[in-house]
């Protein structure tokens, strides 16, 4: 077996349309890592070969509160289309083994992960509040 030519951590789905959005396929996604052959490109028991490859764009963007690099990876085939969710490594800046096209986008975020971030800073400050209300 060959060794890869780069592996990374990723969080990766199977879905259709664009994935650059926060939310609940996120949340669900499959953790693992990410490993780029000359050939093929796995994670888990996911193979996509590159000849099988129709299209792929490699998407940058800085997160939407904290601002920290990162890119999706969608990689389209006859049959599925998947999407990794990777950390701004160096790596992708550079050439990759198979045609991509680079696009700089933002990162948006679902109606439930701004719930979700709001419920939790109401918490946050709650908590503060009674720390200094009681001392």
């Amino acid at each position: 077996m060959d060794q890869p030519l780069h592996s990374c951590m990723t969080k990766a789905v199977i879905a259709d349309g664009d994935q650059l959005r926060t939310g609940p396929k996120w949340i669900t996604s499959r953790r693992g890592r990410l490993k780029l052959h000359s050939d093929r490109l796995e994670c888990g028991i996911w193979t996509v070969a590159y000849a099988d490859i129709r299209e792929a764009v490699l998407s940058s963007f800085r997160s939407p509160i904290l601002r920290i690099p990162g890119y999706v990876l969608a990689v389209r085939t006859d049959n599925d289309t998947y999407h990794f969710g990777l950390n701004g490594w160096r790596y992708w800046k550079g050439e990759l083994p198979f045609p991509v096209t680079r696009q700089q986008t933002k990162l948006k975020m679902s109606p439930i992960s701004i719930v979700a971030r709001a419920v939790l800073i109401g918490y946050a400050v709650y908590f503060v509040w009674r720390w200094f209300a009681a001392g």
